[in-house]
């Protein structure tokens, strides 16, 4: 049997055990969920990596929510045509803005009980297979490509309900977010098909690495969806009580509602925005202060080191293995796309990058696991839960981190298995 693949099955072991070993709670791990979707998602990877038409319908989910992105550039189009008719948008432009338009939409579904019906049956068929709560289930399906800000945004009635640990749970699963704009421009650059068979994968992975991690047991009188007006039992969201219907909630005025709900957006856009610039600030300030010291030293060059061993035991060559360290180290201290640009002209030329290390590569970089993307998940949550949630988020960063690396390797690593 080809030694390397025995490393690569070996190397998945070793990334759960990982998880496993930095568990905050190992005798609440369900153990049954752990096995079903790791199960599931060999079988993914297996059927997406040799299968075309399996691939066809993630790309037509995904063409599904570009069309949604598509409709909310034209609101934006409208007040800035010269920030959206360009051959390529800024980040603030094409994954911030959109909020505007989508938050109050799935807010208004939430308003007439629409989207805590999909949550309710979705949720519960997808918690049958996986075991897990029916709203982390549901939101494990809507973060494919909605992408992590978005989809937190559109969960915020449930998000100020659920305890600060499952909160923390849907933090860590939101570092392996992709949002559908992205997926052609992934395309583009890196096999289309690798970056298709990482989507369903990351949400698979994300349930298995945050089940393992941060395992948080909910009965069954907690694994309920909310509704707007539904009785909450924190003072967060206490509602007024209709005078003639002692007992009842009030339901606030329809227009008045997503009057608040887009000023809620537009302020979730500001917070989200200021701590990406900080995150991406301070992490090219530690590196330039390296950089003083010895001019090879970066936190890009230190990961990469880091990583060294992880990207050998994904069934890649000491030469091979060193080069993929380096690639996933640029990624997770800048983003997905400089490493992309980077490889484009090559990634696809067998003779200089095997098909292994080329499903592998592109799998990995197919996430917005970064440091920057910590800022947009701490900057979302402060401007939607209170004070003890985002205290139980600011004090588990490296787990947030961790979760995106785990999962990114995860993945990278089953898909490698069936390719060579």
């Amino acid at each position: 049997m080809n030694t390397y693949l025995l490393v690569n099955v070996f190397g998945v072991i070793v990334f759960m055990a990982i998880a496993f070993l930095l568990s905050k709670d190992r005798k609440n791990i369900n153990w049954r969920s752990v096995l079903v979707v790791l199960v599931l998602n060999l079988f993914l990877a297996f059927f997406l990596t040799n299968f075309s038409w399996g691939r066809d319908i993630v790309k037509g989910a995904a063409q599904g929510f570009q069309w949604l992105i598509n409709v909310s550039y034209t609101g934006i189009a409208f007040a800035f045509p010269d920030w959206v008719h360009v051959k390529q948008m800024n980040f603030f432009t094409a994954a911030l803005l959109p909020i505007l338009m989508i938050v109050p939409m799935f807010d208004i579904l939430t308003y007439f009980g629409i989207l805590p019906f999909c949550i309710k049956w979705i949720g519960r068929g997808m918690a049958f297979i996986t075991g897990q709560p029916k709203f982390e289930s549901f939101f494990a399906v809507e973060m494919m490509f909605l992408g992590n800000t978005e989809a937190m945004a559109v969960s915020s009635v449930q998000l100020k309900r659920i305890s600060p640990e499952r909160v923390l749970t849907i933090a860590m699963m939101s570092m392996s977010c992709i949002t559908a704009a992205m997926v052609g421009a992934y395309a583009q650059m890196v096999p289309g098909e690798y970056v298709l068979t990482a989507i369903p994968l990351n949400i698979l992975n994300a349930i298995i690495i945050t089940n393992l991690l941060n395992p948080v047991k909910v009965t069954k009188a907690e694994d309920v969806i909310y509704k707007i007006g539904s009785p909450a039992d924190d003072k967060q969201i206490a509602e007024e009580v209709v005078e003639d219907k002692p007992g009842k909630p009030a339901k606030e005025p329809f227009f008045s509602f997503l009057g608040d709900s887009i000023l809620g957006a537009g302020k979730l856009i500001l917070i989200i925005v200021a701590n990406v610039i900080a995150f991406v600030a301070l992490a090219a300030l530690i590196s330039k202060l390296l950089g003083l010291i010895n001019p090879w030293l970066s936190l890009g060059h230190i990961l990469g080191v880091i990583m060294f061993p992880f990207a050998w035991l994904m069934g890649l060559d000491v030469n091979h293995a060193f080069q993929f360290a380096q690639y996933m180290g640029t990624k997770l201290v800048t983003n997905e796309f400089v490493v992309m640009g980077e490889i484009a002209p090559k990634i696809n030329n067998v003779h200089v990058f095997s098909h292994h290390f080329q499903a592998e590569l592109t799998v990995f970089l197919t996430s917005f696991a970064n440091i920057s993307t910590v800022g947009m998940i701490i900057g979302c949550l402060k401007g939607i839960v209170d004070r003890k949630k985002n205290d139980m988020i600011s004090k588990n960063i490296l787990y947030l981190f961790l979760s995106g690396i785990l999962v990114s390797l995860m993945s990278a690593g089953i898909v490698g298995i069936f390719v060579w």
